[in-house]
């Protein structure tokens, strides 16, 4: 970590040392009289910003924003580019440009990428909220996450309450079906013996003269009629004899 640092020092000192590139140009053509220039070698920084240009002239947006020159091992650079300043302003704004520095040095070169764009939303949420910050947006990336998982669950298990029913009615019938054809396909039961014939016969026999027994005995003998205006022979009437013929007798 000290010696990412000591370079990064290094080239800043190198940048304030070293003199502007046009102006020797300049000077080294207006310094040959046949107007003809001296092959100079100057090293023209190649670098690719998050949007995919290569940045030949102009330099970063953090070197640009800072009004300094970009050295070729800017670390900026490769993350910040010069077309869309505005990402780096916002992370100056809420970080600062030597803690961005700090925070990209300490994460490997190959996850360099993915941090300065956490850095970039991150800002852009803490301007935007400045008391939640990304903590808002995550809470509620979250209460969706728990309503989506309640309509899940409450989802599967409509599901499950209809395949139980379903099972159920397929079950019920399939019984039914078993029923029907077992009552169908039933064997008739046998007819009664012989024997048994007899036996039901004479019960039902007995129990006839039981009941004839039972029965009380009507006499057939019925009380004589008398026409009417003929008087029983049988009792006598004393008021149709006549007194005078016996009175002599009783003298």
């Amino acid at each position: 970590m000290s010696t990412e640092r000591e370079r990064l020092d290094e080239i800043g000192k190198k940048i304030k040392r070293e003199p502007d590139t046009a102006g020797v140009v300049v000077a080294a053509v207006a310094g040959t009289g046949t107007g003809t220039a001296t092959p100079i070698e100057h090293r023209v920084p190649h670098r690719l910003g998050l949007g995919g240009a290569v940045n030949t002239v102009t330099p970063c947006a953090a070197c640009k924003l800072l009004r300094r020159r970009c050295a070729q091992e800017c670390p900026f650079a490769p993350y910040f580019s010069p077309h869309e300043p505005h990402k780096f302003a916002a992370v100056h704004k809420v970080f600062g440009a030597s803690n961005v520095s700090k925070m990209l040095l300490e994460v490997g070169e190959a996850e360099r990428a993915d941090a300065a764009s956490s850095l970039v939303y991150e800002a852009n949420l803490r301007l935007r909220d400045p008391v939640y910050g990304c903590m808002g947006a995550i809470s509620m990336l979250q209460q969706q996450v728990n309503a989506l998982e309640a309509e899940l669950e409450a989802v599967r298990a409509e599901i499950f309450k209809r395949r139980y029913r379903q099972a159920g009615a397929a079950t019920g019938l399939m019984d039914d079906v078993q029923v029907h054809i077992t009552a169908g396909f039933a064997a008739p039961p046998p007819p009664p013996s012989m024997h048994a014939r007899d036996v039901v016969s004479v019960a039902d026999a007995g129990g006839q003269g039981q009941e004839l027994a039972g029965a009380p005995v009507i006499s057939s003998a019925s009380p004589p009629v008398y026409p009417a205006g003929q008087p029983s022979t049988s009792t006598t009437d004393y008021s149709s004899l006549n007194t005078s013929e016996h009175a002599a007798y009783f003298g």
